[in-house]
């Protein structure tokens, strides 16, 4: 029977094997091949390994060789057969300098094509200098930064709200969802089956709008809601007087909405002044992220709107009463875990450079 060579490591080598195994930013495979190595050296037999790491014995004692004859260098992948890149470190510093830093003459942003034909080298080539670099010139994320003067400030408000709300007292995140379409398709679509998807036509005939006001509780995760055909003032107090009377009169209640002018309205602040129980919370302007409702507008839009055929308002607005009542029988609340600290340390830099952009 072949014996499995023993490991002895050194401290040193036992503290980057350490290391790597710890350290969240380790590659998988590195970590992979450390376990082995750590485990061999508590004398595990490689099938004993093989059964900890849910891989195959010979693949335990390949690293373990490799180990004995190479020591950590031996734990790194060998170089592959196949013919030598066609192309220098320069170039490869070339095309990822001139990615980053110039425009084609009559475009946006590179294609692989404009970039070989301006350098000289294959597609092909460029492709893999751009994966390798994480580069996607044909990628762009859109994004929106608060320029609310009091960011911070109401930041921690909400944030608190979320993560420690006051006693005696009950939280909702408060928003409408306005011009939801009751769209009907000009045709039938063709069902779901086996190997062809659910099918709609392109275009549609519009039957009109409503507007969906809601709260969600953000204790249980259930939602008040109130459809109305327009979103003005009157219709947000008749929401407001709705949560009125759906909760207990002893309780405060306390309402992160956004910075839409309905809140701000005289006769809503009029109505607030004369029922104290209510407190109002604004997120910072351009930040919606905050304001957890959302979550559910994305939810029932994905699960019953976007692709909901609906040939009248009433038809629309009973699929989304229908969805809400099922909803909150089984509603989870949406878990804030972030602090305000720690948002306000990672936007911090991103503020920062787009400061130096400007100026």
């Amino acid at each position: 029977m072949r014996i499995a060579p023993e490991i002895n490591l050194t401290e040193e080598e036992r503290q980057r094997l350490g290391r790597t195994v710890r350290i969240p930013k380790s590659q998988a495979r590195d970590v992979f091949r450390a376990r082995i190595i750590l485990l061999a050296e508590q004398n595990f037999s490689n099938p004993s390994i093989a059964e900890k790491l849910n891989t195959s014995a010979n693949t335990a004692g390949k690293w373990r060789r490799r180990f004995v004859e190479s020591g950590i260098a031996g734990l790194a992948d060998s170089p592959r057969s196949g013919r030598n890149r066609s192309y220098t470190d320069h170039r490869v510093e070339e095309v990822v300098k001139i990615t980053i830093e110039q425009k084609p003459e009559n475009a946006t942003h590179w294609s692989t094509r404009t970039m070989a034909k301006q350098l000289g080298i294959s597609r092909d080539a460029v492709s893999r200098i751009w994966r390798a670099n994480g580069l996607k010139p044909h990628l762009t994320r859109t994004f929106k930064l608060s320029n609310d003067k009091n960011f911070t400030q109401k930041l921690r408000d909400v944030v608190g709200l979320y993560m420690n709300p006051p006693e005696n007292a009950m939280v909702f995140s408060v928003d409408e969802k306005s011009q939801i379409q009751a769209l009907d398709r000009t045709q039938p679509g063709l069902p779901l089956k086996k190997g062809r998807c659910n099918t709609m036509t392109h275009d549609y005939v519009r039957h009109g709008t409503c507007t969906l006001f809601a709260a969600m509780n953000v204790l249980t995760g259930q939602v008040l809601s109130k459809n109305e055909n327009r979103h003005r003032h009157q219709e947000y107090l008749r929401f407001l007087r709705l949560i009125d009377r759906s909760t207990p009169k002893k309780l405060d209640l306390h309402l992160i909405v956004d910075n839409y002018c309905t809140y701000k309205h005289k006769n809503v602040k009029a109505w607030l002044e004369k029922h104290p129980r209510f407190h109002i919370h604004f997120i910072p302007t351009s930040s919606s992220w905050l304001n957890i409702v959302e979550r559910f507008f994305g939810k029932i839009t994905q699960e019953r709107i976007r692709r909901g055929v609906f040939k009248s308002v009433l038809q629309l607005v009973d699929a989304i009463d229908d969805y809400i009542t099922k909803y909150n029988r089984s509603a989870e609340p949406f878990v804030w875990k972030k602090t305000a600290e720690q948002i306000i340390k990672k936007v911090a830099p991103i503020y920062e450079m787009q400061n130096k952009t400007m100026n």
